[in-house]
């Protein structure tokens, strides 16, 4: 059996002792009452306090939450640290993803398959456009990852001046570092998500820097060598926005996958780089340090609850007090009712003798006459 309390254990005994030695005390009182006292042979019985005491363990014991483990699982756990990079620039949601569908959409799917690959790692979620912003620091919640993801948005295209595939490249190597130096016993993987578009004249930044605080990971390609048309974005949460796309020179602009520069990414990385499409599955590599092991029993998996069993005993006991306080209820306005019939007969019968006329035979006799 294990227990699970709704309070730190020593604050349940001290909310209870006092309360149960009240109890125990007026228990011995009724059990021995002292000869010639004002309480003997009043108040309530000992079975009475005896349940009393019953009815405040069975309170003790359900706010314990006592139980039974449902058996142990088998949970794998994985002790690293993993950094999403995502790429948020306007070409994110060209559409050449599983037909006409977004980047964006196929970026969301992987996501999800690298929380699942990982079950109980941390993730931190990086974007970039223009710039670089953490917007998740490292965490196990995976469905704050993932909410992050659903209101993720491009851009905004009227302010976009172009943009480096490297300009996360600092913000990484801080993040890995920082993650280092807080639990070095962890390992680290760096999962970079984009199409590799370069729309600055300068050179990208390099990678190479975070590549001794990176255990693995991979690097993840989105777009076709066809390319796929961009809507214009402003901003809204509203996922086909104004339904305008970007046009260069009269027609839309088309953005392209560029491989190479993201080939040069998973290399200064270390990582494999990998071209996506919807109608492949991800190939994702093993987390460098795990451990499967089985849960202690009780602590982890199902657990049959046997709190409701003092509750039920509550219930019966309290419904016992209920009866007896309804008997002694009844017997009081039992004791209370003949004494005021009696009294308001007696006060009746006493108005009516005061008021009855004498009767002939009490009438005084008239006096004697004169000489005979």
């Amino acid at each position: 059996m294990i227990f699970q309390p709704v309070l730190n254990i020593f604050l349940l005994v001290l909310l209870f002792a006092p309360v149960a030695f009240v109890v125990v005390w007026m228990l011995v009182k009724a059990v021995r009452p002292q000869a010639g006292s004002a309480d003997a042979g009043t108040g309530a019985p000992p079975v009475i306090w005896g349940l009393r005491l019953l009815m405040l363990l069975a309170c003790f014991m359900m706010l314990l939450r006592p139980g039974i483990p449902g058996g142990a699982t088998e949970t794998l756990a994985t002790d690293t640290d993993i950094l999403i990079v995502v790429d948020t620039t306007a070409s994110i949601v060209a559409e050449d993803w599983d037909g006409d569908a977004q980047r964006l959409d196929g970026v969301r799917a992987d996501v999800q398959s690298i929380v699942d690959e990982y079950p109980g790692a941390r993730f931190a979620l990086i974007s970039f456009d223009a710039a670089s912003e953490l917007r998740l620091p490292l965490t196990t919640d995976a469905t704050a990852l993932i909410s992050s993801l659903e209101v993720l948005r491009p851009e905004v295209t009227a302010q976009s001046r172009g943009s480096s595939i490297g300009i996360a490249s600092a913000m990484v190597e801080e993040t890995l570092q920082a993650a280092a130096e807080s639990a070095p016993d962890r390992s680290r993987m760096v999962f970079y998500l984009g199409d590799g578009e370069q729309t600055v004249t300068t050179e990208p930044e390099s990678f190479s820097a975070s590549a001794e605080y990176t255990d693995g990971g991979a690097v993840l390609g989105y777009g076709t060598s066809e390319g796929g048309p961009m809507k214009v974005t402003s901003g809204s949460l509203s996922s086909d926005e104004s339904g305008e796309y970007i046009e260069y020179q009269g027609e839309r602009a088309m953005s392209v996958v560029d491989e190479a520069n993201l080939q040069t990414i998973a290399d200064d990385l270390g990582v494999e780089y990998q071209l996506r499409s919807a109608d492949a599955d991800i190939e994702l590599p093993e987390a460098p340090t795990t451990t499967t092991n089985y849960t202690e029993s009780g602590s982890v998996g199902n657990v049959i609850e046997l709190y409701w069993i003092f509750a039920l005993v509550m219930v019966l006991l309290l419904g016992v007090e209920i009866a007896r306080a309804t008997i002694l209820i009844a017997q009081m306005r039992g004791l209370a009712q003949p004494r005021t019939r009696g009294s308001l007969s007696e006060r009746s019968e006493t108005k009516r003798t005061e008021r009855a006329p004498a009767s002939r035979s009490e009438q005084p006799a008239p006096p004697s006459g004169g000489d005979a």
